[in-house]
């Protein structure tokens, strides 16, 4: 019994001995000896990686140098002899020579999932330390190359490097040491190529995954960083270049045959749409479609990494797109002589500016697109900007498919949150308030219709006033009923003066002409309630810009002649021609000069809405545009028999009530139809535009 007792306490004393600790660095080693020393009696050179104990070797080191990590932070001690090891022996940097040699057949795709696994599961950080750093400039180098097999490993590894680089953007200057800063963006010779260069080599691929790490991998790299961060991406990159080069390369794709109307449909789209599933497959499959999305895609990339950018970066980006992209490629395009060229490009143009939402971008369109003249234009400004001034003729081009994309494109920049846009267009002939004779420049729109010094009211007011068809015009209730519900203030009184501004855009058309009391629906009352959506909308954007309340006076004499400018020049003109014009061009051209009028300046809205402003010599208003049509419109009907039923029926026709058939004066009835409804609208908006008390 004391024999097996004795045996008993040797094997309890057995069982609780603690096991020898394993020497790490010594495992580290023989792993790291075990790979070298293959290449040292190996005899089989084409023998793939797979198929040695490489990828084991190297799996073994990582599961030690992180264990080893974890094991010195419970200890609360420094870098582990493992780790010192790596560093003091170039391990990373022999096995980037290795991965670039490709011995054996498969080592660079080994050597890249080892140091992103390093990068990405090791804490500490390691990116400053040359031995590191070193080897992961010359195997950026290495990725992004022509017919690469291992795209999918470098993407991984590219976005663990900017990871690191987000965490602490200081350690962006070691990567970006060797970066090549070509003069010209383009390919490079094979062991050149740089940290950026790579990135957006890898964001082609024809493989959606790398090209999502890519570009995921460039948006942490910028989003966010600090200043000093995107002055070294400026200085020592080819970044804005590349970006810019890209989006040319893209845009050059879009073949001129696209149908305009369906480019005009092209639905706002996201660059991470590029990697939805879902919306790839839902997409229509014709390579011309992939390429106008894949253009979009870039563009939306482009402004994303715009607007979250350093400001010193966001700059220069914005300004790279425009010298490379805007200048180089879409002007040319847009100035070229084939009407089928225009007219894609134009609407693109617009589907671009729908596009863009960062404010550098945003003004670097502006600048492309309207230049920076801020003074007063004259008629003959016709070359000092020559693509404003081509875009605002083709407004009126021979072709009314050109002429609608462009009063599109103009659409599309007025919904734009910058004030340079209205002031380059309209407001800069308008400010000195030229318009306007010098006895109505201290009377006020409201003491000019209140009846208080008969002497002041101008004499085209008198004549419209004895004008038959302004002398009974009234509101009637039908006219304001909906209006209540909306702004909860009673509906002006018949006899406030402040009302007869909104009366006399209503009583422009005349009654045998007007078709809105035979069909439901189209009443005054639906443009009320749309005028105060978009009058709030308009207002929103111009919140901040500094616009006066009231009428600023000058003490300037007004010029022998007063002119609009370009823009309000031709939208006139074009107004001017309403009842000869295609039914689409018109309704185009009213909403561009409702939309104007919508702006709470309030000398657009004395010029544009005031029907008793007295003009200055040769000087033309919205209102008097409107009274001459009207007057060549009375003509025009006297010799049209059953005028009234036959707008009903065009009416209802274009409502989609009745049947297409063939109608005589199709075109001059859908322009008084037109005209009936932009009336409207401008009344409404002069309504809405009202202050408070007169409403």
């Amino acid at each position: 019994m004391e024999v097996l007792g004795k045996l008993t306490a040797l094997l309890q004393q057995a069982l609780e001995t603690r096991e020898p600790e394993i020497n790490l660095l010594d495992s580290f080693v023989d792993h790291w000896k075990g790979i070298t020393n293959y290449y040292i009696e190996t005899t089989d050179e084409y023998r793939p990686v797979k198929d040695t104990d490489i990828p084991w070797r190297l799996k073994q080191m990582l599961d030690i140098l992180v264990y080893e990590e974890q094991q010195q932070q419970l200890q609360q001690e420094d870098t582990g002899p493992c780790m010192e090891y790596l560093l003091q022996h170039k391990v990373m940097e022999t096995l980037c020579t290795l991965g670039k040699a490709e011995y054996p057949p498969g080592m660079i795709q080994q050597v890249l999932v080892f140091f992103t696994k390093v990068l990405s599961q090791v804490q500490k950080p390691l990116l400053h330390i040359i031995n590191v750093y070193r080897p992961v400039q010359k195997l950026i180098a290495l990725c992004g190359l022509p017919s690469s097999q291992t795209e999918k490993e470098e993407a991984h590894f590219m976005f663990v490097v900017c990871s690191r680089v987000k965490k602490d953007p200081n350690i962006l200057s070691f990567i970006l040491e060797k970066e090549p800063r070509a003069a010209t963006p383009g390919p490079n010779c094979e062991g050149e190529r740089g940290f950026i260069q790579t990135l957006t080599k890898l964001t082609q691929s024809t493989k959606s995954r790398v090209v999502q790490h890519a570009m995921e991998s460039l948006v942490l790299l910028v989003s966010g960083a600090p200043e000093d961060t995107g002055r070294l991406l400026l200085e020592t990159s080819p970044l804005c270049q590349l970006l810019s080069q890209r989006l040319c390369d893209l845009y050059k794709l879009i073949p001129c045959t696209l149908d305009p109307s369906d480019l005009q449909m092209q639905q706002a789209v996201q660059w991470r749409d590029l990697f939805n599933h879902q919306r790839t497959e839902e997409s229509p499959s014709s390579p011309d479609s992939g390429h106008v999305t894949r253009f979009f895609c870039w563009l939306d990339f482009c402004d994303h990494l715009i607007t979250h950018a350093p400001i010193v970066l966001s700059a220069q980006m914005a300004r790279s797109l425009h010298n490379q992209w805007l200048t180089g490629v879409v002007q040319p395009q847009l100035l070229q002589m084939s009407e089928a060229g225009v007219l894609v490009h134009t609407t693109l143009l617009s589907c671009i500016a729908r596009h863009t939402h960062s404010s550098a971008l945003l003004g670097e369109l502006i600048l492309f697109l309207l230049g920076d003249d801020t003074e007063p234009e004259q008629r003959s400004d016709n070359h000092t900007h020559t693509l404003r001034y081509s875009l605002i003729q083709n407004c009126d081009h021979i072709s009314d498919e050109i002429s609608i994309a462009t009063l599109r494109l103009f659409e599309e920049l007025l919904q734009k949150p910058d004030k340079r846009i209205l002031s380059n267009l309209a407001l800069r002939n308008l400010e000195r308030r030229c318009y306007a004779t010098p006895m109505s420049s201290g009377v006020s729109m409201e003491e000019r219709q209140g009846g208080a010094a008969e002497s002041d009211v101008p004499e085209e007011s008198e004549e419209l006033e004895e004008d038959p068809f302004f002398s009974d015009a009234l509101f009637s209730e039908s006219e304001f009923g909906g209006v209540e519900p909306l702004s909860s203030r009673p509906c002006p009184p018949v006899n406030m003066p402040q009302a007869e501004s909104v009366n006399s855009f209503l009583c422009l058309v005349p009654q045998e002409a007007k078709t809105s009391q035979h069909v439901p629906g189209t009443g005054y009352d639906t443009y009320v309630h749309d005028a105060y959506k978009m009058f709030k909308e308009t207002s929103a954007l111009c919140i901040d810009w500094g616009w006066p309340e009231n009428i600023l006076h000058s003490d300037m004499q007004p010029s022998a002649e007063f002119y609009e400018g370009h823009f309000l020049h031709v939208l006139f003109n074009r107004l001017g021609r309403i009842l000869e014009q295609p039914y689409e061009l018109n309704l185009q051209v009213t909403s561009v000069l409702s939309r104007i009028s919508l702006f709470p300046h309030p000398h657009l809205h004395e010029y544009l809405l005031d029907p008793f402003l007295s003009l200055s010599p040769g000087g033309r208003s919205l209102f008097s545009a409107l009274v001459r049509v009207i007057g060549e419109l009375m003509q025009r009907i006297e010799h049209i028999p059953n005028i009234s039923n036959k707008l009903v029926h065009i009416r209802k026709q274009l409502m989609g009530q009745e049947d297409e058939t063939l109608v005589d004066h199709v075109t001059l009835l859908r322009g008084v139809i037109v005209l009936e409804e932009f009336c409207k609208e401008l009344a409404a908006i002069a309504f809405i535009k009202l202050p408070t008390e007169a409403q």
